[in-house]
């Protein structure tokens, strides 16, 4: 519990500083502007949600399914990778991409069950 409560507020801080120094939003390799729009793309709420069951052993909700669909494949993926390449998290980054893969077909799965016909 302790490390999720970590990652969460390391992610919250990483959210702030993306959001106060663009210059710390991506490493030289990453497209800043993919970065930019994913970031905005979900809710905060939502965003910690998901990294809590990919990097811990939180649920992501129906709603916030949604949101990450609505995200996109190619935002999750970018968001996750970024995070995982975190020198206190590297070590398991192969688990926390398949995790975030299962996370990705989960809520695919459920937001096209919910979704209207």
């Amino acid at each position: 519990m302790v490390k999720l409560n970590f990652i969460m507020l390391s992610f919250v801080v990483l959210v702030v500083a993306i959001t106060c120094v663009p210059s710390l939003a991506v490493e030289e390799n990453k497209p800043k502007k993919l970065w930019d729009q994913c970031v905005v793309k979900i809710s905060p709420n939502c965003a910690l949600k998901i990294i809590s069951q990919v990097f811990g052993d939180g649920v992501v909700s129906i709603p916030c399914c949604k949101e990450l669909v609505q995200e996109g494949k190619e935002c999750h993926d970018t968001l996750v990778k970024y995070i995982a390449d975190r020198p206190s998290l590297i070590g398991n980054k192969s688990k926390y991409l398949t995790k975030r893969d299962e996370v990705w077909a989960y809520c695919v799965s459920v937001s096209k069950a919910v979704s209207p016909a």
